[in-house]
């Protein structure tokens, strides 16, 4: 059965465990996906991430969660753009999460990049998640 939104997936899986106080989840890899994992460790979401390949050309994502007080750092991940309906954003208008406190991951003609990012680089794009 084919996967319809992989990054929906991804968030998902990273929700899930959070929620179950797992240390690591694991996911397909993907370009998307690693570029958004580089996102979630540079803005301290996550403790980092490691590709695990498997005989096949199969390979997976095996991502360390982070915690702060034995409470997950992130409090609220969210898909914003799906496969049915696409968000894009100028970089006038890019959504704050959380007056600030959070953070937007946009795919940009530059690359994946945080809002904040992509403020200072003057990009718009389309708005993949939001992360608090």
């Amino acid at each position: 059965m084919t996967m319809t939104d992989p990054l929906g997936d991804m968030l998902t899986r990273i929700r899930n465990a959070a929620m179950r106080s797992k240390s690591k989840v694991a996911t397909p890899a993907s370009k998307l996906r690693g570029r958004v994992l580089d996102v979630l460790q540079e803005e301290g979401y996550i403790r980092g991430y490691a590709q695990v390949d498997y005989d096949g050309g199969k390979s997976e994502f095996e991502i360390e969660l982070k915690y702060y007080d034995g409470q997950p750092v992130i409090k609220e991940l969210r898909r914003v753009s799906t496969p049915g309906r696409r968000v894009y954003s100028s970089v006038r208008n890019l959504p704050t999460v959380h007056n600030g406190l959070g953070v937007s991951i946009l795919s940009t003609p530059k690359g994946v990049m945080s809002d904040s990012k992509a403020r200072t680089e003057n990009v718009g794009g389309e708005v993949l998640c939001s992360v608090f």
